[in-house]
């Protein structure tokens, strides 16, 4: 097995520690070509799956993206989604909320974006925002206007748990109705993002890419690894799991988040619908009437 998907699991019940997961891990692949061809297979394989689930239409499939700055969201979708039918698949990328999203509860402007059965949806950054930005920049919850908070003094330890027991029941929920639920943590090590901002400014075509906020984001970089691995650790759940993904190799990155997708599909179970007996006769019918037009001279 070149992918150990155990070593990526965030096990629900024990305690995580982002330190203890390699950055640059790459599992068993002796080269990125090994690793690409995998997914390569991977995508061709998660087509299939997707067209079944599209036809049975009893399933949807949630797959979130959260990750610091630079660790490869964009690229990752791109690369894994490649093969995925257009209709049955749908991205959303969240950015800064708009005042009617402010005037609505946290999980709001997501669950209009949830995927419908039979389709496989895609939340580059997600409602863990609420748990993440929002916890290393607690100012912005007073854009809410959520009742007896006025000043960040008012936003206590209580408050985050309480979001972490909403977004666990709504995910809960989710899952029950016949959401699957994929949630990757894109794992980047600080010398790799250096790097990757360095890349940005240095070539013309990736410019845009890059803000002078992303410098001033990179300065609470402690603060944003506490926040990510306490919202690991409070909503990795059976239902709803955490996959830590080592992000230094981008082309493992990419193999392994396809690698876990393709085997949470087939776990499914996935099947084209069956036909009624009735149906079978009409197709039956529809094949003899179309065969006999081969007899039959053309009007044009």
């Amino acid at each position: 097995m070149d992918i150990d998907r155990t070593k990526l699991k965030a096990v629900p019940g024990t305690k995580i520690e982002l330190k203890d997961f390699d950055t640059g891990y790459a599992g068993n692949f002796k080269s990125p070509g090994k690793a690409r061809k995998k997914l390569r297979e991977d995508v061709k394989r998660t087509s299939r799956l997707q067209d079944r689930l599209y036809a049975e239409n009893r399933h949807s499939v949630l797959v979130i993206f959260q990750a610091i700055d630079a660790a490869g969201k964009d690229g990752t979708i791109k690369h894994v989604m490649s093969g995925i039918n257009p209709q049955g698949c749908s991205v959303f990328s969240f950015k800064t909320p708009s005042q009617e999203e402010l005037d609505h509860d946290f999980l709001w402007r997501t669950t209009l974006h949830m995927p419908r059965r039979g389709k496989i949806g895609i939340f580059n950054r997600s409602y863990y925002e609420e748990v993440l930005i929002a916890r290393v920049h607690p100012e912005f919850i007073l854009k809410q206007n959520i009742p007896g908070i006025y000043r960040t003094g008012d936003i206590d330890t209580e408050f985050w748990e309480k979001r972490y027991r909403h977004i666990n029941n709504f995910e809960k929920h989710q899952t029950d109705s016949g959401t699957v639920i994929l949630k990757f943590f894109l794992h980047l090590s600080k010398e790799e993002q250096k790097a990757r901002f360095l890349s940005r400014i240095n070539k013309a075509n990736k410019n845009w890419k890059f803000t002078i906020g992303d410098i001033t984001e990179r300065k609470m970089w402690d603060a944003y690894q506490e926040a990510f691995e306490t919202a690991i650790n409070k909503t990795s759940t059976s239902w709803a799991p955490w996959y830590i993904i080592p992000a230094d190799k981008k082309w493992f990155m990419r193999a392994a988040v396809c690698d876990i997708l393709v085997d949470t599909l087939e776990k499914l179970d996935l099947k084209y619908p069956e036909v009624s007996p009735r149906q079978k006769q009409e197709l039956i019918q529809a094949k003899e009437m179309l065969l006999g037009e081969e007899d039959q001279p053309s009007n044009t």
